[in-house]
């Protein structure tokens, strides 16, 4: 199947897988704080910034150990069903964690949806599989795009639909009352299973099976060994290598904001839950126009180089900046903010991808291989940012000057610069600069 006889259906379809797989991801970021902090306090736990940390570190790390092997059993047995493996996976373990009654409880349901959400890369190796460079970037920006809604979706529906008793008479004395942050888990399963529905009628195979007996091990012993291999084999290559290390630096400055953001916005600014999933948003909507709609037309005019460089600066200012924003005009300037953060991203993401499988392709790799690669190296730095938010935050909230409540956010935009001066030594090919998109 080439890039030019993929079915509209097909890539729809894969839309809305990887849309679910963000669902998974962003659902919790508007109440996870709160939820946290309920079942900290039940344990006689009065700090909980590095629980925050955890439970979405907890995550990434399944993705980072996992992702190698979806790739690579990709490469195998085709595409579609690890992406079908990974839609099961999110409906039972959405819920689970939802009714979670311990922090021990929730951590396991979240590594468990870390490890099958792993799939991403298998999403990203499909659009590979079928695109070439004319259409590469402008379909990588579709995938973009799902990460954009799904990032706006699952936010969201965490907001405004967490502790639905104490909003709607409907959810009194019923299960939603006992446990407050399930309603929306569940919203998120019942889509994971429409998605798995779709996906098993409309999504065609995109890579055929051969009988290549040096595909790599499906040992996890040796599945984690391959992944340092892996990495290090990568990394030694002049291009990719720097690739991986921009997208390393970029997510993980990203994802510290990511368990800081909302411990700021409950403390700094006293927001709720649903106030915290309507930045989000906002955040997400941006995406959507940016990565949906503009990326193809950006990219045609600028070249994927010059609009990843521009994102990365202009998503690093808007991350220091988050700590600095008006309590008097807090809507206005919390939105403008967020707009660069987003806008940034929203470059940065696409332009990154598109030069990396047109490279990948340039030397002749396995996107799925690579692609797997690639992930792990992001759900590596994913691990380690909110880790380091939460750790940061623990230590710092409530002092003054060097080391304040603004430190986290300042740490972000340190990353992100480090990210941009390194992608100077990154040497576009024309295929790279520009593409020329098919209208």
């Amino acid at each position: 199947m080439t890039g030019t006889k993929t079915s509209t259906g097909a890539l729809g379809v894969l839309f809305l897988v990887v849309m679910i797989d963000m669902i998974g991801f962003g659902i919790i970021i508007p109440f996870l704080t709160y939820f946290i902090e309920d079942l900290a306090t039940a344990e006689g736990l009065l700090e909980f910034g590095l629980w925050v940390g955890l439970m979405m570190s907890a995550y990434s790390a399944a993705q980072f150990l996992f992702s190698p092997f979806w790739g690579s059993l990709s490469d195998r047995m085709g595409r579609k069903p690890i992406i079908i493996a990974g839609l099961v996976g999110n409906s039972v373990f959405f819920t689970i964690f939802g009714m979670s009654t311990s922090l021990i409880m929730a951590l396991i349901a979240r590594f468990m949806a870390g490890a099958f959400n792993a799939n991403i890369a298998v999403a990203k190796a499909y659009i590979g599989d079928v695109s070439d460079h004319l259409n590469l970037a402008k379909r990588m920006g579709l995938i973009g795009a799902a990460f954009g809604v799904g990032f706006t979706i699952g936010p969201f529906i965490g907001g405004e639909f967490s502790n639905p008793a104490s909003k709607w008479n409907l959810f009194t004395d019923t299960i939603f009352a006992t446990y407050p942050y399930l309603l929306p888990c569940v919203i998120a399963s019942v889509l994971s299973i429409i998605s798995l529905f779709l996906a098993i009628k409309w999504l065609p195979e995109s890579k055929f099976t051969d009988n290549d007996a040096s595909k790599t091990s499906l040992n996890p012993v040796k599945q984690l060994s391959s992944i340092v291999f892996d990495l290090k084999r990568v990394m030694a290559m002049p291009q990719l290598g720097n690739l991986l290390m921009v997208s390393v630096l970029f997510m993980y400055g990203f994802t510290i904001m990511h368990a800081s953001f909302v411990l700021f916005t409950e403390w700094g600014l006293g927001f709720d839950e649903a106030e915290n999933g309507r930045v989000f948003l906002l955040i997400g909507l941006n995406g959507l126009l940016i990565q949906g709609v503009l990326i193809g037309k950006l990219t045609n005019k600028f070249g994927s180089m010059k609009l990843m460089r521009w994102g990365t600066l202009i998503c690093g200012i808007g991350l220091t900046l988050i700590p600095h924003v008006s309590t008097e005009f807090v809507w206005l300037t919390m939105s403008i903010v967020v707009l660069m953060i987003s806008t940034g991203n929203s470059l940065f993401q696409p332009s990154y991808m598109a030069i990396l499988a047109q490279e990948t392709k340039h030397q002749g790799y396995e996107m799925g291989l690579v692609m797997g690669t690639q992930e792990s190296a992001s759900a590596f730095a994913r691990i380690f940012g909110p880790l380091t938010g939460g750790i940061v935050w623990d230590l710092s909230v409530n002092k003054t000057g060097l080391v304040s409540d603004a430190t986290t956010f300042h740490l972000c935009g340190l990353m992100l610069l480090a990210a941009f001066l390194l992608q100077f030594r990154i040497k576009a090919s024309n295929e790279m600069i520009s593409e020329n998109f098919q209208e």
